[in-house]
């Protein structure tokens, strides 16, 4: 399938889910494709056919960008190295969760959640420990008896009572044995990598008159927008350049920062006056002088 063919049952997913979504940023480099928004939970969206395209540099947009609007990071694609994304199943490409589109339906619209996860080695599920114990007890199956019949060491079943995922043959084998459900559904949306990926930081390319303003800058490396621009509770994202780079961008960024319920400006190093295209504030560095601090800016981009 064609990565323009997916990004469309993409959208066409997310908007049977119920999201709005942002239109796609079609101009090279671009980390993310698409954001999508669902009551307060914002998804920031990569569409690749194979998932080990995405490098650590969109990883990093994209858990910047999902941490800053207080939403999630997701990759949604086809393939991971030689083999087809299972249904049902999630997958991680540097920490931020990875799905194929029938999956994303099944979670968004049929409302049924994944139950496996991809790890080295393999394909797992998460149990209900408590439930197992107990199930184990109620058929007077000791650690011992169960490992046995399992054919795992008793400190293994020990490990699955207290949390510890396992193979999905080994689940259905313990389904099958006490006829009983115990493997727990996965929620895609709350779903944490067991090892944190650490971004190493980036310089943010954005005029020093932000930070004179009291404004913080998380630099991005992909993205529509060279930073997003923080000044206490509020988010700008932010487009830096010459006009001939940055103005046609404008547009874009404004439809993102509405359905990430943001603010957007583009600043302009050869450009001497202010002006608003759509929602996004385009003002000639040499404007930025004459403010204060960080308020003033925020006055400016909501005329």
């Amino acid at each position: 399938m064609s990565q323009q063919k997916l990004l469309q049952m993409v959208v066409s997913v997310l908007i049977m889910g119920g999201y709005q979504v942002s239109e796609r940023f079609d101009m090279r480099p671009r980390s993310f494709d698409l954001i999508a928004r669902h009551d307060e939970m914002p998804l920031v969206i990569k569409v690749v056919t194979h998932i080990d395209s995405v490098t650590e540099d969109i990883a990093h947009d994209l858990a910047l960008i999902a941490r800053c609007l207080k939403g999630k990071p997701l990759i949604v694609g086809e393939r991971a190295r030689d083999t087809g994304l299972e249904r049902g199943a999630i997958y991680l490409r540097y920490g931020i969760v990875a799905v194929n589109v029938s999956t994303l339906y099944d979670y968004l619209v049929e409302r049924i959640p994944p139950l496996v996860y991809a790890s080295p080695g393999g394909l797992y599920v998460n149990i209900n420990g408590d439930l197992l114990r107990e199930l184990r007890e109620q058929h007077q199956l000791s650690l011992g008896d169960l490992a046995h019949v399992l054919g795992v060491s008793r400190r293994t079943i020990s490990k699955y009572e207290g949390g510890m995922g396992t193979t999905l043959d080994i689940a259905v084998r313990l389904e099958e044995l006490f006829d009983t459900a115990i493997v727990e559904a996965i929620d895609l949306l709350s779903y944490e990598s067991p090892v944190e990926h650490r971004f190493p930081p980036q310089n943010a390319s954005v005029p020093p008159d932000l930070e004179r303003m009291g404004m913080t800058m998380h630099a991005m490396q992909r993205a529509p927008f060279q930073a997003l621009v923080q000044f206490r509770e509020e988010l700008i994202l932010t487009g830096y350049g010459p006009a001939q780079k940055v103005v046609r961008r404008a547009a874009i960024i404004g439809n993102i920062s509405e359905i990430a319920k943001t603010r957007a400006m583009c600043v302009i190093t050869d450009y001497n006056k202010q002006k608003k295209v759509g929602k996004t504030l385009i003002i000639g560095e040499k404007q930025l002088h004459f403010l204060e601090d960080g308020s003033e800016l925020i006055e400016l981009i909501d005329k």
